[in-house]
């Protein structure tokens, strides 16, 4: 029987405790079944034996001892605990082919359609993404160009960007660089899945997106470090999408893109898996990210129940970031935001943007809206105790009042070069928040 758990704190509902997945006794070691921990011998042959022995017992923990074991894509099944002891590392393979199924090309970890699956442990998974992003000239030094130009790739007319494709030592899956950058796969991802859990962990280096639950129920992410270069391109944190009874706690993030996002899909299709609901996002510490917290930029299918609560962003590019434009927007429900310390902000504290783009690296091509269909609607946020020390601007908020309305920040201190940039009054109320020039 599935029982809910409603806390509630101080008059703040905090959404549902999610359930926890159920993981038979038994036991089997990754190396019983003839992964070699060399940091050479590809170990996907392994992972699949150990992973259906397990599914023939009915489940049960798969431990990963302390080594370097490479390998290619690894799904788990149902009942499954992923077990990596200290000192373990699984590593990705490089080689993209390994990737590709059926057309599509699969994540380093996944499960999709399961339930009751865990990732735990004091071990790291690596993605070894540096051999599928591409790379912006501005965003590295001369020597770190250098060293990207020494694995082949490939180089813009303008300089400006770096593909790894045809590249000395791997083959390509795509006809041309562009094609193959859009087929960059996610590190860890769960799909329709029921009672996941996701501890201690380190998850570094994806390709794309680091971590991320899509349309599950029941997903606990507890002191797990998620960390890439601060220039990765879309090296998002842990992204949430779709999902329902949702803990992210006790976590550390330090990555390319957005550090701790939810995502509620876009336009027509989002509608049939409904809102991200029930969330609870507490004593997370977010360091380099283009956003501490963020929605969107693709919620049509709604967030509603969201409860952010002390966290800590130390240099991201923005602390609490809400993105979107038409096309891609949904309405928010019931935001509650508290006890946010921030500090370094490189630009706002709080942003507000209904304009934004998603593109490609390397596609400079207009992707503005051609229809006024499903419209951001920003509403019923609630932000309270806000300490910023640092922020060219403290608030900042670009649009319509249909799409920005009902946000009230209060009790807050933001020490700011500028304090707001709010194209209508109406947008955001203030309540004893104190701008202070620095």
């Amino acid at each position: 029987m599935h029982v809910l758990l409603f806390w509630v704190l101080g008059g703040v509902f905090l959404g549902a405790q999610p359930a926890q997945p159920q993981i038979p006794d038994h036991t089997v070691n990754i190396r019983d079944f003839g992964a070699v921990a060399d940091g050479q011998t590809l170990n996907t042959q392994a992972f699949e034996k150990a992973i259906s022995a397990l599914n023939k017992k009915g489940g049960g923990h798969l431990v990963v001892p302390e080594g370097l074991y490479l390998t290619g894509p690894v799904v788990l099944k149902d009942c499954m605990d992923l077990h990596l002891e200290r000192g373990a590392m699984i590593l990705f393979s490089a080689d993209k082919a390994l990737y590709l199924k059926d057309g599509s090309v699969r994540p380093g970890i996944s499960a999709s359609k399961r339930h009751d699956v865990s990732i735990s442990g004091e071990g790291i998974i690596d993605g070894n993404g540096a051999w599928w992003r591409p790379v912006k000239r501005g965003k590295v030094s001369d020597t770190e160009w250098k060293e990207f130009l020494k694995k082949g790739g490939e180089v813009t007319e303008d300089g400006s960007l770096w593909y790894p494709y045809n590249l000395k030592n791997y083959s390509d899956i795509a006809a041309d660089a562009r094609t193959q950058e859009r087929m960059r796969t996610h590190l860890v991802r769960f799909t329709d899945c029921q009672r996941i859990s996701v501890t201690g962990v380190t998850i570094q280096n994806a390709p794309k997106f680091h971590l991320v639950p899509s349309n599950c129920e029941d997903v606990t992410i507890e002191g797990v470090t998620v960390r890439c270069p601060w220039n990765a391109q879309n090296g998002d944190g842990i992204d949430i999408m779709q999902s329902r009874r949702v803990v992210v706690r006790r976590c550390t993030v330090d990555v390319g893109d957005d550090g701790i996002c939810l995502k509620g899909g876009a336009g027509k299709a989002a509608l049939k898996n409904g809102p991200c609901k029930d969330i609870l996002v507490e004593y997370n510490t977010v360091y380099h990210a283009h956003g501490g917290f963020v929605i969107g930029s693709e919620f049509s299918g709604g967030m509603e129940d969201i409860t952010v609560r002390h966290n800590i962003f130390s240099g991201t590019d923005t602390g609490l970031r809400f993105k979107s434009a038409p096309e891609r927007g949904g309405t928010t429900r019931n935001i509650r935001i508290s006890d946010i310390v921030m500090n370094d902000i490189r630009d706002q504290a709080i942003v507000f943007e209904t304009t934004y783009a998603d593109r490609p690296a390397g596609d400079e091509d207009n992707q503005a809206a051609t229809t006024q269909a499903f419209l951001p609607n920003f509403q019923d946020i609630v932000m309270e105790r806000i300490t910023c020390w640092g922020a060219a601007t403290g608030i900042r908020a670009k649009g319509t009042l249909g799409m920005i309305h009902d946000i009230t920040v209060r009790d807050a201190v933001l020490y700011v070069d500028q304090a707001t940039e709010i194209d209508v009054p109406q947008m955001v109320s203030l309540e004893n928040v104190r701008f202070i020039e620095y």
